[in-house]
């Protein structure tokens, strides 16, 4: 293929003649599903009975990306390539589906939806139609590891899927609308970590057709040098393949998309001969057509193909307009469908020959259903990184750190299939120790000072950039591979990938309830650490812990919140959430010295259990208590245990039930959640009738909302982040939020009816503590050497 020059293919005529008639058959699919609901073939007139009364679906890109996935099949076919398909153009399903469909293996998942007339019929029918499946590439469709309903993500899930893949070569089209959000702003950059030696390739492929859904976009009307300059500068080499005329663009297309298989291959080849990394200039193509090509030129006097109005359904009112009617059956028969199928209704034989065999069509590639491919990881023992313990509550340890020396070994285990993701924050993270196994991945420019704990390295798996959106990406893009990993970020910026958390839970959810042909595949396993309660350097900006509350939103089939209050916990957690599949698993857990309370037989028991009384801090002991004092978090356990210390040394005949939660859903009723607890479980923990002092990590409303339906939740007395913070000392910020010991030892005072009048005493000298501790902090600066140091004394 050396050969072939100036984008033009040695494409014989026949061959040709064959990719345009896919091509049309293609097309021809995409536009019968927004329109049909009967009459697939169109053997008989168009009757307006035959639309679906609802027209729902986009247009626009499917004919762009249909010429995409035609040509790549061709050399998939020739040269026995590993490819999958990436749509990034919103709601470019169509395009997607026609070409699964021709291949055979949508009837193959889909036996109702045969490779017939009656077949196509519900093909068409199902699109976009109650019942049916969505306009984008949702789970549902075969070949697809991305859900497309929103926009910005493909180019970081394609090379996602590529990183550790080395024969995987992954085709991300990028719609013009979708190049102009800030995800895919950033994912431009994921070239300077992709190793040719042991990675595959992403060919991205971006597609202008000028406008979005009612703007032209920016990429399509700067001028041409500009953009290759830009492209340039993002590290590609971009081909152009420009135009509308079919027969003009399939010999442009072929030939450029030669040169480019070409050229991977030759990078990786060398790379592979030598070992040398070097990052290379990788090829991209840029392609231009006309926005809805091949439609409708006009409808009621207006442009369409070539304009904004061919983005959604070109031809609104065919089944109450006549006119359009005939504009719509004349549009779909210039496809001349009965030269593509057969009598039965299936493509005709010369064409299906055209598709690839088996595993290698796109819509059948394992890597695109990654649990068929997923390899369990090797484990080390959890156990064997344990802290010791003397007692609990008399020592200080950083939970990450520990946590970091489990993940050095878990990558050393696994150095093709396990990857650490974070923004510019696993040192600060106090997740050093991963280096020890591997370093950072760093294909662009390096410095002979970037050894002075740098940790750079072409061969690294720690992935660092300073973009949540790409680092998530690419992340999900490894596990939908059927990899594993784990992303560790800062609390309050976690909120970053909302959207993209959002919409890979619903992915998963789709994934796990409805569709038994896709396996299932790692979890997505987030470490939120620099949390709330130490942001004393950092401030208000640093502190919010709401990300819990926008995972509660997901299905409870999918989504799992670990409130870890030491690092035995969180090794149990950890090693629990590794091994888990089809999860998006939150664990929340600090960076900075925190009190040890469990041994790790222990800490097994609690995170098993996921709720649970802590005998040692009670003085309930066979009798019903009067107060439950429960937390879920560390600082939050931390300050109801100094609580209870001070209402056991005021009120030494107060009977204090301490519980604390690891596992945040057993909140819920399990009626609600699988990880819930049933009412009678729920009350034997938190009594039906006694007050609940609760110290919670993050916003106190979450706990109500989980916990609403159950018989003591009227005594539940929530303490938590209220939104109050600025340069605190840990103490201060407590106080301010009332999640400190002396506000919470004043509720027990306030809500406890044995100790109405006789804590009046108790409570002035509560509150002097909190007056004088503030006026502390801001005379030193910093805690009292009593607080910093505080442990727990029976």
């Amino acid at each position: 293929m050396s050969d072939v020059a100036d984008g033009e293919s040695s494409l014989t005529a026949d061959t040709l003649r064959k990719i345009d008639r896919y091509w049309r058959a293609c097309n021809y699919l995409a536009a019968g599903m927004i329109y049909l609901r009967d009459n697939p073939l169109l053997r008989e007139p168009l009757k307006p009975e035959h639309i679906k009364n609802r027209l729902l679906g986009h247009w626009g890109s499917d004919p762009g990306q249909s010429f995409v996935l035609v040509h790549l099949n061709r050399l998939i076919k020739q040269l026995d390539l590993n490819v999958i398909y990436i749509s990034g153009p919103g709601h470019g399903a169509p395009a997607t589906l026609a070409s699964c469909y021709l291949e055979g293996h949508y009837s193959e998942i889909y036996p109702d939806c045969s490779e017939n007339e009656e077949g196509m019929r519900r093909f068409f029918r199902q699109f976009s139609f109650p019942g049916g499946i969505g306009s984008h590439c949702t789970p549902e469709t075969p070949g697809s590891i991305h859900e497309g309903g929103e926009l910005g993500y493909s180019l970081s899930h394609g090379y996602g899927a590529a990183f550790d893949n080395p024969d995987l070569i992954v085709t991300a089209v990028i719609g013009d609308g979708e190049a102009e959000t800030g995800p895919l702003a950033t994912s431009w950059h994921s070239n300077k970590f992709l190793n040719p030696v042991r990675d595959g390739a992403v060919l991205p492929i971006l597609h202008l057709n000028g406008f979005k859904i009612a703007n032209p976009t920016i990429l399509a009307r700067i001028p041409r040098d500009e953009l290759e300059a830009l492209l340039v500068g993002y590290g590609h080499r971009p081909y152009f393949v420009e135009g509308d005329d079919p027969e003009t663009m399939h010999r442009q297309m072929a030939g450029t998309l030669e040169r480019c298989i070409d050229e991977i291959r030759s990078i990786q080849q060398r790379a592979r001969a030598s070992g040398d990394a070097t990052r290379p200039r990788w090829p991209m193509i840029v392609l231009r057509t006309p926005k809805g090509w091949t439609g409708p030129k006009e409808v009621g006097g207006h442009k369409v193909e070539g304009s904004w109005r061919a983005h959604q359904v070109p031809i609104a009112d065919p089944a109450t307009n006549e006119t359009s009617l005939k504009l719509v059956e004349s549009w779909m028969k210039s496809y001349r469908p009965q030269e593509l199928f057969d009598e039965a209704g299936r493509l005709v034989a010369e064409l299906r020959e055209m598709a690839p065999a088996g595993t290698r069509r796109i819509s059948a590639n394992p890597h695109a259903n990654g649990g068929l491919l997923c390899k369990a990881l090797d484990m080390p023992p959890f156990r064997d990184y344990a802290v010791d313990m003397k007692a609990p509550a008399a020592s200080y340890m950083p939970p990450t750190d520990v946590l970091a020396k489990f993940l050095r070994d878990v990558m050393r285990r696994n150095m093709t299939n396990f990857r650490v993701f974070g923004p510019d924050e696993t040192a600060s993270n106090k997740l050093t120790a991963i280096y020890e196994a591997s370093e950072k991945t760093w294909l662009a420019e390096t410095r002979p000072d970037d050894d002075d704990g740098g940790e750079l390295s072409v061969d690294g798996r720690v992935m660092e950039m300073l973009s949540e959106h790409t680092l998530e990406g690419w992340f999900e893009g490894y596990v939908l591979t059927g990899r594993h990993g784990l992303f560790a970020t800062y609390e309050a910026f976690v909120h970053v990938i909302d959207s993209m958390f959002n919409q890979h839970a619903k992915w998963l959810e789709k994934a796990k309830r409805e569709l038994r042909w896709r396996q299932p595949v790692p979890s997505i396993n987030l470490l939120i650490t620099s949390l709330v309660w130490r942001q004393d350097h950092n401030g208000f900006t640093h502190q919010d812990p709401g990300f819990l509350d926008v995972v509660t939103n997901k299905s409870p089939d999918v989504v799992r919140i670990y409130m870890p209050p030491d690092a035995n916990c969180l090794l149990s957690i950890a090693d629990h959430c590794l091994r888990s599949r089809d999860y998006v698993n939150v664990i929340v857990a600090d960076k900075q010295p925190h009190l040890q309370y469990l041994d790790m037989a222990a800490a097994v028991t609690h995170c098993t259990k996921g709720i649970g009384i802590w005998d040692w801090a009670s003085t309930d002991q066979g009798v019903e208590p009067d107060v439950v004092m429960a937390c879920a978090g560390d600082i939050a356990t931390m300050e109801s245990l100094a609580a209870v210390q001070i209402l056991k040394e005021q009120f030494p005949n107060l009977k204090i039930r301490f519980v604390n939660v690891v596992d945040l859903f057993r909140l819920m009723p399990d009626t609600d959640h699988p990880h819930g607890l049933s009412n009678r479980d729920f009350d034997s923990l938190f009594t039906v009738d006694r007050p609940v002092i609760f110290n919670f990590h993050s916003y106190p409303t979450l706990v109500h909302k989980l916990s609403y339906r159950r018989s003591n939740h009227e005594n539940m007395h929530v303490h938590g982040y209220q939104e109050k913070g600025n340069i605190n000392t840990p103490l201060e910020l407590a106080i301010v939020n009332q999640v400190d010991r002396f506000s919470l030892a004043i509720d027990v005072i306030d809500r406890v009816a044995c100790l109405q009048g006789v804590g009046d005493h108790a409570k002035e000298w509560l509150r002097g503590q909190i007056i004088e501790h503030l006026a502390y902090a801001h005379t030193e600066g910093i805690d009292s050497e009593a607080i910093r140091n505080w442990t727990w004394t029976r």
